[in-house]
């Protein structure tokens, strides 16, 4: 990773930044995902933050161009920071760097005025259906872990109508799928959305449930962030497509740890399948 970082910040003179004269330099380790790096390092006055993914990206993501021009839509938009340099070869990205604010919170409320904004972008090449993502997660289990998938079959076959359901309910648009508090920062007062690497044009309930489900907001937070994003009280045929979604993600999220065997995420296995199990009972009892 030492070496990958120092070619990485040689491409200083190619990135989109007229007033640059300084080779950048290494601050910190921003941290990373399950599937890259990142740091923060600073050229002059200017801070940038510097994306390396990793050997293992993920199969279903709609690709770096697209997230590069999601950013560049974001960014017009003024929803992301500026993207500076993309090395597809080189799994590199740099952005700028948004200071966050000593005291910003992210509220429900401006998560769904934020989500509401990010829809309303031009259209993304369209993203893997749902359906397809799972299918693809649990084909690598079935062929790599026989014996998980057994222990899982009873349950898939529970999720698996309401997972078919997803191909045709709500409206489409761009959509970010991974909004989660820790992909988002106030800075400067206002709330922006980073790391776009999931986003695509997918079902909008979707990108709405990750929020839900991903972050584990409880039910008055839920109704802040969805009333604030539909501009409106929501209805119970509104709860009742979150919940829908909120199924698709939590299979989705499931398979997926399965899949990598992500370590870190194998003490709350249990509890994933328990809060899966809970929203197709909700389905089932509809």
């Amino acid at each position: 990773m030492r070496q990958r970082l120092k070619r990485a910040l040689d491409t200083w003179r190619s990135w989109q930044v007229s007033e640059l004269q300084l080779a950048p330099r290494v601050l910190r380790r921003l941290g990373g995902g399950l599937s890259n790096q990142s740091f923060l390092v600073s050229s002059g006055d200017r801070l940038f933050a510097v994306r390396l993914t990793g050997d293992d990206p993920g199969t279903d993501l709609p690709g770096p161009h697209v997230e590069w021009q999601a950013l560049q839509l974001a960014h017009e938009a003024g929803l992301a920071p500026a993207p500076r340099y993309l090395d597809t070869q080189a799994g590199l990205l740099v952005c700028d760097y948004l200071q966050p604010d000593p005291d910003g919170a992210v509220t429900p409320a401006a998560l769904g005025t934020l989500l509401r904004r990010i829809h309303q972008l031009p259209d993304l090449p369209a993203s893997l259906a749902v359906g397809e993502r799972c299918e693809r997660a649990a084909w690598a289990i079935r062929q790599g872990r026989a014996t998980t998938w057994r222990a899982l079959q009873p349950l898939a076959a529970r999720a698996a109508p309401f997972i078919a359901l997803l191909e045709t309910a709500g409206p489409h648009a761009t959509c970010h799928n991974d909004l989660l508090r820790a992909n988002c920062v106030v800075s400067g007062g206002r709330l922006w959305a980073i790391d776009w690497e999931y986003a695509a044009t997918g079902p909008v309930w979707f990108d709405l449930a990750a929020v839900c489900a991903g972050d584990e907001l409880e039910a008055s937070a839920r109704r802040a962030l969805l009333e604030n994003y539909l501009q409106a009280p929501a209805t119970a045929h509104d709860w009742q497509h979150l919940t829908l979604f909120e199924c698709g993600y939590r299979y989705l999220e499931l398979l997926w740890h399965l899949r990598t065997h992500t370590a870190p995420a194998a003490a709350s296995l249990p509890q994933k399948r328990e809060r899966l199990e809970h929203c197709i009972t909700l389905l089932e009892n509809r």
